[in-house]
């Protein structure tokens, strides 16, 4: 792209530097981030074009799309050319690619490792911007035949029940449960509750049998698993 050509209105760029030609002629892939929401907004300001608006916004969170993900709608309207209804556009796209995310983890039938726990989950918890604690019940195959919220906003706040995690073991003929939560702060440190939490229910899933196979902390695109670190 010319030097100077973002300070043109982009129905006077060459087909090739505008957003919605290029992918028409080149494919999504070869896009930039910030082309590819130029062409959702459609257009920018008075001062500025779609893509260097969308450049703009972009730098806000640091080039971060999942980070942009989590702008409220009122958060987007703060920037100079775009309304609800762009703002509304963009909230939109950025949660139907959340939620192909999570069908990829559906496709996870088989527990192998801590990753791919991590693969099912992260969809479901990984961006919240609030704590929940997750339970995953396998049965003697390390196949996943339920997933249940255990507590919503905080760990600290909020009282487990292990014996209802027990119940629903039994219910459902479950033989082994994994454990998993999120840390919205990003860190993948475990506190002293996670670990209390981990030992409280391994207790008591011993004295019925059953399994505890691992903890998984999971942020930003991360995670720590209790089993990989030898510390379940």
């Amino acid at each position: 792209m010319q030097e100077n050509t973002l300070s043109l209105p982009i129905r006077n760029w060459a087909n090739d530097d505008k957003p919605r030609e290029k992918l028409a002629q080149k494919g999504r892939s070869v896009l930039s981030d910030a082309e590819l929401l130029a062409i959702l907004i459609g257009s920018g300001n008075r001062q500025e074009s779609a893509v260097q608006l969308s450049q703009r916004i972009l730098s806000t969170v640091d080039n971060n799309l999942n980070e942009l993900g989590k702008l409220s709608i009122n958060q987007l309207k703060r920037f100079k050319g775009i309304g609800e209804a762009k703002a509304i556009t963009i909230a939109a796209a950025l949660e139907v690619g959340r939620r192909r995310h999570v069908q990829e983890g559906i496709k996870v039938e088989k527990i192998t490792s801590s990753h791919d726990v991590f693969t099912l989950l992260y969809p479901l918890i990984g961006e919240l911007e609030h704590e929940e604690f997750w339970v995953l019940y396998l049965n003697n195959s390390n196949k996943v035949i339920h997933k249940s919220q255990l507590s919503k906003g905080g760990i600290t706040g909020t009282l487990v029940d292990v014996r209802l995690v027990m119940k629903q073991a039994l219910e459902l003929g479950a033989v082994a449960i994994i454990l998993a939560h999120n840390h919205p702060s990003g860190s993948l440190k475990p506190s002293t509750s996670d670990k209390q939490i981990t030992k409280k229910l391994k207790i008591a899933a011993e004295a019925l049998d059953l399994k505890v196979l691992d903890h998984l902390i999971l942020a930003q695109h991360q995670y720590i698993s209790f089993a990989d670190k030898g510390i379940l």
